[in-house]
């Protein structure tokens, strides 16, 4: 399988706390990557996956004349620093979404599933519509009321002069959530049967019918800053006030060093090392 926990030890809690102005705890975490060359190459494979799967990418890009990295640059990933202007956000925003979705999997416990929102992009400089991450937790081998599904939505900004209110962003996104859930999850299971995912696919739909089926829903905004950027001051004038479940919503902040830096080389490695 292509997918690693490697980098996650990179990402710790700090003991700093911090609270919305409404009261809500919020989380925050640092992440220390390091120029360890086997966790990057690990990492990286994991991260070209969620576009492209590498048992296909022969078959997609026969035809185009290009390499597996031409393929990969100029048709999967968003654009870097030359390319389209708004590439670079795109990336910030996916890395964000994809650190998420490992902070669910890897530290949460839930089942995020990979291969159903990246890859399928039309547009490669462009945000995929409907909820940012969706996880999925069965605590038990039969259906549950204990079992938990998680929503959540994430914001980066890994460069700038100033701090701008993105956890308040996320928060505001994730208040649509409750919305576009079904629509979410319908596209998810659709992919999924796609692919011939059909035990994955029934996990899926365990999740679809709350007022039959209940379960515990978990509502999460996270925020991810480079540490220039990085103001708690900020940060603690977020609000969930106005979320319909604003009783239920996880407040979850990241911040690291040199983070557009390293999202650029993640792609690069990815690319190249395909």
């Amino acid at each position: 399988m292509p997918w690693t926990k490697d980098h996650i030890p990179w990402l710790t809690k700090t003991g700093e706390s911090l609270k919305s102005s409404d009261g809500k705890p919020i989380e925050i975490w640092e992440f220390k990557h390091q120029a360890d060359t086997k966790i990057l190459t690990s990492w990286a494979k994991h991260f070209r996956n969620h576009y492209c799967l590498d048992d296909h990418i022969d078959i997609l890009r026969k035809g185009t004349g290009m390499s597996r990295s031409e393929f990969l640059n100029n048709i999967k990933f968003p654009d870097g620093p030359g390319g389209n202007k708004i590439g670079p956000g795109i990336r910030s925003g996916d890395f964000g979404e994809i650190l998420i979705s490992d902070y669910l999997q890897y530290i949460l416990s839930f089942w995020v599933p990979r291969t159903t929102r990246y890859s399928d992009k039309n547009i490669r400089n462009e945000s995929e519509k409907g909820c940012d991450i969706i996880g999925f937790k069965m605590l038990k081998s039969k259906e549950s009321p204990s079992d938990a599904l998680a929503v959540f939505e994430a914001k980066a900004q890994f460069s700038g002069r100033k701090a701008n209110p993105r956890l308040q962003d996320a928060v505001d996104g994730s208040a649509k959530d409750w919305i576009r859930l079904a629509e979410s999850l319908s596209a998810i299971k659709q992919r999924l049967l796609e692919q011939q995912k059909l035990q994955e696919a029934d996990t899926v739909e365990r999740f679809q019918n709350f007022n039959d089926r209940p379960y515990k829903p978990m509502w999460g905004a996270a925020a991810l800053f480079d540490t220039s950027v990085y103001d708690p001051e900020i940060i603690s004038k977020t609000s969930t006030k106005s979320h319909p479940a604003a009783k239920n919503v996880a407040l979850v902040v990241i911040r690291g060093e040199s983070m557009m830096p390293l999202v650029h080389q993640l792609y690069e490695r990815a690319a190249n090392e395909a």
